[in-house]
């Protein structure tokens, strides 16, 4: 899956030019946390809506509203907007774009298609592909094991549930308690509990969890 897929598109933008008042307007109309800053069709920078919520005066102001309104149309983006911006293109592979965010901690990526700013990867888009990986709005039986991390230890896992009738919806491995184990998680249909209990025990090294999901 690439970022290209999941991105939204066409993306939010304002100028440097434009007011802070405008900005947190059109971000609050839209129901966005970001916007890529465009001047002339380049990407110049980025700008958040806590960057302009901490660009506004104070609560505790003494200012009147018309007061307030008159300096936020005078503040600009380019006063508060970040200009080394990171980004990704259209083929980034998706968990890229996300270790970038995660160890950068930025919730946003705008996504460029050579030059041209074609859309942006946020990390709503990111738990919305988390939730289809783990089938979340799928009814099943979702279980959670701990399994030996070695070769064929899946191919076992998952024989077992299709040489019983269960479907797949979703799997996913993660980190174990040691460097040796895994802990996977997934989901199944066409199974109890009881039976998606029976046929794993027997091929993993400890069951976690098993419960029912109905979303």
């Amino acid at each position: 899956m690439f970022v290209g897929e999941r991105m939204s598109h066409p993306p939010i933008t304002v100028t440097p030019e434009t007011s802070i008042h405008d900005a947190m307007h059109l971000m609050r109309t839209e129901h966005i946390r970001r916007a890529p800053v465009v001047s002339h069709g380049r990407l110049v920078g980025i700008v958040s809506l806590k960057d302009l919520i901490n660009a506004s005066p104070s609560p505790a102001t003494t200012l009147s509203v018309w007061e307030l309104n008159y300096l936020l149309s005078k503040l600009t983006v380019e006063r508060v907007m970040t200009r080394d911006v990171y980004t990704v293109t259209v083929d980034t592979p998706i968990e890229e774009a996300a270790r970038i965010m995660a160890d950068r901690r930025i919730g946003g990526l705008p996504v460029m298609k050579g030059n041209e700013l074609v859309g942006i990867i946020t990390e709503t888009d990111l738990f919305k592909i988390f939730l289809e990986l783990m089938g979340a709005r799928n009814p099943g039986v979702r279980a959670t094991v701990s399994m030996v991390d070695e070769p064929g230890g899946l191919a076992k896992l998952t024989a077992a549930i299709a040489n019983s009738g269960g479907n797949i919806i979703a799997l996913g491995t993660f980190s174990g308690e040691t460097a040796s184990m895994s802990e996977v998680t997934f989901k199944v249909s066409g199974m109890t509990v009881d039976q998606v209990r029976e046929v794993v025990t027997p091929v993993v090294a400890k069951v976690i969890d098993v419960r029912e999901s109905h979303p």
